[in-house]
């Protein structure tokens, strides 16, 4: 009798622990992105013409607090209302992503204020920390390009929701 009554108890205790963990979890699932929370998603970065300019496979997911300026605004505001586990493609216009494309940020710079060895394409950082690209080599300049490489462009993001916070 004492060896049934131990059974019950652990019956009864394991029970709880089992409805504590399901109860558990089916908050957790039930949880909605709003602004302020802390998620993580995996994506594929892409441009419309599904060139991939990014993904998050083999970095682990992105984390990032909705509604923060760490993360573009078109981002932020495609995952609200998603839950975890949630799949959806969102489409980003320049103006919620990067930006639209600005000419007067193609810049002539002297050669000799460049390495010996840039060429058109180079990638260098600026001295206030930002990367620029060169576009163009003269005789005694470059022109480089402070745009952010995916400004102008609409943005495609396929997001899955990892968790939420």
């Amino acid at each position: 009798m004492f060896l049934s009554i131990k059974s019950r108890v652990a019956s009864v205790a394991l029970c709880l622990v089992a409805c504590f963990l399901l109860t558990s979890q089916a908050l957790a699932g039930d949880a909605v992105v709003k602004n302020g929370s802390e998620v993580a998603v995996h994506y594929v970065g892409k441009l419309p013409d599904d060139t991939v300019f990014d993904k998050s496979e083999g970095r682990g997911p992105l984390k990032f607090k909705v509604g923060s300026p760490q993360i573009i605004p078109g981002m932020s505001n495609g995952v609200i209302g998603m839950k975890v586990g949630d799949k959806k493609t969102i489409n980003i216009l320049p103006k919620e992503a990067y930006g639209e494309y600005d000419k007067s940020l193609l810049i002539d710079v002297p050669l000799k204020n460049l390495p010996p060895d840039v060429k058109i394409g180079s990638q260098l950082q600026s001295p206030q920390g930002y990367m620029v690209t060169v576009k163009e080599l003269k005789k005694e300049t470059a022109v480089i390009d402070a745009n952010h490489f995916l400004a102008g462009k609409t943005l495609v993001f396929e997001i899955t929701m990892v968790s939420i916070n």
